[in-house]
């Protein structure tokens, strides 16, 4: 029994670190075009509202992507899937790199859509059916972690290698580390079959049970459950609060505090840090107290507050530093309750579809944040970034208590 156990957590661990491995480079391609609005900017005379319009093509596109691609991977299962997406993101990379002019950069922005739509159907499928129950919290949490490290890497990584040489070599630095992890992937292939067939036998069976007048299963009556849609609305709350920061808060707090904007970059690597450290916490946190409402509710207080002491304009520079650490932090916790929440609404043997439903709330609030607050920065308000950020979260804590009163109800 104890070998079958010390397998079966090998095993899982192996998965975990292949599947988060290729969330953390899609967590890196949502922000290695953000660092360089200024090169760009220079080189091409763009404003912030074109320049934060190419945010909102990539996560528009990208959430066309995740809702079609849950059905896909459904039906042709996890893996080819996988493989695609991070192939296109590769190619993203190169097509940046070769830019000369916005048309081109709008091109990139469309081919890492793309590739960006495919992951959380594919990652929580392979999660949520390869991973023992009871090692979920934690497999959540580090595929959680690898998501803020990828966020903390890029803004570092693009920077410093176009400050040693230039914005167009810093594309291409990134295409290559995502070709050498899609070599990584291939190379462990083995574990990350996905049974479709035994998924699709798993929701029949379920169907059955929960049918016994014979309703013939409906691929979208997952469509019916309000949880799944209050989850995509907080989702998209909560990544147009994240988003709007990842994009602008370096020029933000330029125009605000008259600080350098390669130091806001360093800073929200720092809250992408506090974020994957406060992963970790936040997973021991959901498995004991199994109070997501409450876990977020405090995190994101906690956010609200810092995001009106940085509208203000009165914050030393010491205590921004901090401010931008404690709301990763908030961030992290938060997560691996917010995912439980998400699987608790999800029927099973439907995850790529709910998940590609769900996540595609991400990808839109992700989309209109940056197009809304780079109007906002273009007209000279931009003290609004924080403020507006503030009421996201807000809303954050509002929906997340209203899922937590809805039991999961089975479609018929």
């Amino acid at each position: 029994m104890t070998v079958a156990l010390t397998s079966r957590r090998a095993s899982d661990v192996r998965v975990i670190g292949l599947i988060s491995l290729a969330h953390g480079s899609s967590h890196f391609f949502h922000l290695i075009l953000p660092p360089m609005f200024p090169w760009l900017k220079a080189e091409f005379g763009f404003n912030y509202a074109e320049l934060g319009l190419l945010m909102t093509i990539f996560f528009v596109v990208s959430c066309i992507v995740q809702a079609a691609s849950g059905f896909l991977v459904d039906r042709i299962g996890a893996r080819p899937v996988l493989f695609a997406g991070v192939g296109l993101l590769a190619l993203a990379a190169l097509t940046y790199s070769q830019s000369n002019g916005y048309a081109m950069l709008v091109l990139g922005a469309v081919i890492a859509g793309c590739g960006n739509g495919i992951f959380h159907p594919v990652d929580y499928t392979l999660i949520n059916h390869k991973i023992a129950p009871a090692n979920l919290p934690y497999a959540y949490s580090i595929h959680g972690v690898t998501g803020y490290l990828g966020w903390a890497a890029a803004p570092a990584f693009m920077v410093a290698i176009t400050t040693i040489f230039d914005w167009r070599i810093a594309f291409l630095a990134a295409a290559a580390l995502e070709a050498l992890i899609l070599l990584t992937l291939w190379l462990g292939r083995d574990r990350l079959v996905d049974d479709v067939q035994a998924r699709r036998e798993e929701s029949e069976t379920q169907h059955a049970a929960n049918n016994p007048s014979g309703t013939p299963m409906s691929t979208f009556g997952f469509m019916k459950l309000p949880a799944v849609w209050l989850c995509w609305i907080f989702f998209f709350f909560s990544m147009g609060a994240t988003t709007g920061l990842q994009s602008f808060a370096p020029t933000a707090l330029f125009k605000i505090y008259d600080l350098a904007v390669s130091s806001g970059n360093y800073y929200l690597t720092l809250m992408s840090m506090g974020g994957a450290g406060g992963m970790l916490l936040g997973a021991y946190l959901a498995t004991r107290l199994k109070v997501p409402e409450r876990i977020i509710t405090m995190c994101f207080t906690v956010n609200i507050v810092m995001g009106l002491l940085l509208a203000t304009g009165l914050v030393p520079i010491e205590i921004i530093v901090i401010a931008f650490i404690v709301i990763g932090l908030g961030l992290g916790i938060a997560a691996p309750s917010r995912d439980l929440m998400i699987r608790n609404a999800t029927p099973s043997g439907s995850s790529g579809r709910v998940y590609g439903i769900v996540y595609s709330g991400i990808d839109l609030g992700a989309a209109l944040s940056p197009l809304i607050f780079g109007i906002l920065l273009d007209i000279g308000l931009p003290k609004l970034l924080f403020i507006g950020v503030a009421l996201l979260q807000l809303m954050i804590i509002l929906i997340g208590f209203k899922v937590s009163t809805l039991g999961q109800t089975k479609p018929a």
